[in-house]
């Protein structure tokens, strides 16, 4: 696990993975033109959302307006640089038109894990992170609408480097047949036009 664009940067420096599963379609794209993955693997396996997060047992924050709200005072999201649920954070709060007064409040992270974990231990009372974490978390999410940010279009390929490239492509074939896609679904990893499930 880690920020798409580190990973893709060690990826083209030749480390050792069989798949990368990128949090946005670009990265597999730029890997694509770099040689690092094979270009015939690529496929969507999923569109992210991204969410606000708050630890288990506080009060859910119920819309992006509410983080202006004076007793809030962290707000842990992933890197925009290289985190694309962190640019997506960003996107949305300047489209609800509330960046400005939460910007003194973020708290950049590595990546979204490490956002939802910064409000877990207690370093920050809300973050905006990735449906699919989200998911599987104690606290309670609220789905961000995804008309507030561009697409999270996340796409899979095998790895040049990969010594298991069969094994690799039958992994991605997995992913998205009907019995992937309903353990990929529960996990918060929808493709364009499948519904988000009930918190």
């Amino acid at each position: 696990f880690g920020s798409t664009g580190l990973l893709s940067k060690q990826i083209k420096e030749g480390a050792p993975f069989d798949v990368f599963a990128a949090a946005n379609v670009s990265y597999i794209d730029d890997l694509v033109g770099a040689g690092a993955v094979l270009p015939d693997s690529k496929e969507l396996y999923g569109r992210g959302r991204i969410v606000i997060y708050t630890p288990e047992g506080a009060e859910p924050v119920a819309k992006l307006a509410d983080l202006t709200d004076a007793k809030l005072k962290k707000v842990a999201i992933a890197n925009p640089e290289h985190a694309p649920y962190g640019k997506a954070a960003e996107q949305a709060l300047n489209k609800a038109g509330v960046y400005a007064d939460v910007k003194a409040k973020l708290v950049p992270s590595e990546n979204v894990l490490q956002a939802m974990q910064y409000v877990d231990s207690g370093n920050a009372e809300v973050a905006i992170v990735a449906l699919s974490l989200a998911l599987s978390a104690k606290g309670k999410h609220t789905v961000i609408e995804e008309s507030l940010h561009e697409p999270i279009d996340q796409a899979i390929a095998v790895c040049e480097q990969s010594k298991q490239k069969a094994a690799a492509a039958d992994f991605i074939g997995f992913v998205n047949s009907a019995d992937g896609r309903v353990l990929m679904k529960k996990s918060g990893f929808l493709l364009p036009g499948e519904a988000v499930t009930a918190n």
